[in-house]
């Protein structure tokens, strides 16, 4: 069994298959999750169950065309666009917190809806103009990977110095820690995580680690102490709801009356229920208003419930072989900055995969994170999809891997259509030579008669 699967691995192209493979499958189960999570709730709302996965359907084709268009984009073509989609996050996160700022002062008037700005609506995580809304964090994701692993691979060496890590990284990781974690402090350790693994994959020094990690988590209880100032759905003079997240793990959910206890009493009865094997897909009954949030951050418990254990091992085993290929394909590449935005992005999954699951179980705090491919959602489905794109590009350009398709290429119309040829590696060249190395008793006979 284990030589079948490492020659499977052995392959040239066998990272993008396995990258493939994994989040079709993933995407297909989220697909069928949301439509089971919401089909009862949209017949009673709108008499047709299929309001709500037809949206989720319109996303996820969105999301297979950013796929298709990062597959096929070169390394110095997302060298270049990096700096400019963080800098269009950045501006739209200015303008929701801007918003948000003036309707909390009473300037602009508040709705159930959100605040109101003329053809823009700023909803603490969402921004709409007119009837289009998208979350600017989730771009800001993207754009961190791309422009820090482009920073990181041209500063080379240099990073072991303070002056060269710090500029320009440290203060766009400090304007972004205040425009996302002042509404949305899951993206934002998201975001700490995947910054973190580009400064692994750089080499930075474990000291520097040190220092970096006393001030995030001083930055984070900065955040969390901003709740009872008002910073994302709290309110000045009520309870800190960020706090109230981390001190529910350590109390007795039965006796604890607050919402967060709710939402986590009811998550883990659908763990419950469902044991080994589930009641059944479609069959799950706490979905029905009972669960919130069950089509987005608690469908996890939605798969517990339905799918049982197994299920719920399926959807972790498929993460894990996600988080190998990621890191597997920056392991193989040569370009520091492919490397550099490989890990990153794998990061950036494997991160908000585990908060989101730990949440759901009860080990980690509840941030309000969606599971990648499965949570129902627009910009986060289409930004992790695109996000798979370019490693999946950086997968056929692993040096294997390309030698195998310029060996062989494909039809010219599959080229045309679903991916060009990568980069052509550099040919192997054989070292010099070496003359035979002589016996020692030879060499020392030889010296006794010179």
């Amino acid at each position: 069994m284990l030589p079948a699967v490492h020659g499977l691995l052995a392959r040239p192209l066998s990272s993008y298959y396995l990258l493939i493979a994994s989040s079709a499958l993933l995407l297909l189960i989220g697909l069928t999750m949301v439509f089971s999570a919401t089909a009862v709730r949209a017949y009673a709302e709108d008499g047709n169950a299929f309001t709500a996965v037809r949206n989720q359907l319109i996303f996820a084709t969105l999301g297979l065309v950013g796929f298709w268009v990062c597959q096929r984009l070169p390394a110095t073509t997302l060298r270049f666009l990096g700096v400019y989609i963080l800098g269009a996050a950045v501006v739209l996160l200015g303008v929701l917190d801007l918003i948000g700022a003036l309707g909390s002062l009473h300037v602009l008037p508040v709705t159930k809806q959100g605040v109101y700005l003329g053809p823009l609506r700023a909803d603490l995580l969402w921004l709409y103009v007119g009837p289009l809304g998208l979350q600017p964090a989730e771009f800001a994701k993207l754009g961190v990977v791309l422009w820090g692993a482009d920073i990181i691979a041209r500063k080379g060496a240099s990073l072991g110095y303070w002056r060269e890590l710090s500029m320009p990284l440290f203060p766009v990781v400090g304007l972004l820690f205040v425009l996302v974690g002042y509404n949305d402090l899951g993206t934002m350790l998201v975001l700490l995580s995947l910054i973190i693994g580009l400064l692994w994959a750089a080499g930075i020094r474990l000291r520097i680690f040190g220092a970096l990690g006393v001030l995030g988590l001083a930055g984070i209880g900065l955040l969390i102490a901003a709740a009872s100032r008002g910073a994302g759905s709290g309110a000045e003079g009520e309870p800190n709801y960020r706090l109230a997240r981390i001190t529910v793990l350590f109390q007795s959910l039965d006796k604890c009356g607050s919402d967060l206890c709710y939402q986590l009493l009811q998550g883990r009865s659908a763990i419950y229920e469902g044991g080994w094997f589930g009641v059944g897909l479609g069959k799950g009954a706490l979905k029905w208003n009972w669960l919130p949030a069950a089509d987005n951050d608690f469908i996890f418990a939605v798969v517990a419930e339905e799918l049982g254990v197994v299920g719920c091992m399926v959807i972790v085993a498929l993460f894990a072989v996600l988080a190998y290929t990621g890191f597997r394909i920056a392991r193989r590449v040569d370009d520091p900055f492919r490397r550099l935005a490989a890990t990153g992005i794998t990061t950036w999954l494997v991160a908000q995969a585990v908060i989101n699951l730990g949440g759901v179980i009860g080990i980690l705090p509840i941030t309000g994170l969606p599971l990648p491919f499965i949570s129902s959602g627009g910009s986060a489905l289409v930004v992790t999809m695109a996000g798979v794109g370019i490693l999946a590009s950086f997968a056929r350009a692993e040096p294997d891997a390309a030698r195998a398709l310029h060996a062989r290429p494909p039809a010219r119309w599959v080229r045309l259509v679903w991916a060009p040829l990568p980069p052509r590696p550099p040919v192997r060249r054989p070292g010099p030579l070496r003359p035979p190395a002589q016996k020692m008793g030879a060499t020392r006979g030889a010296g006794r008669r010179r």
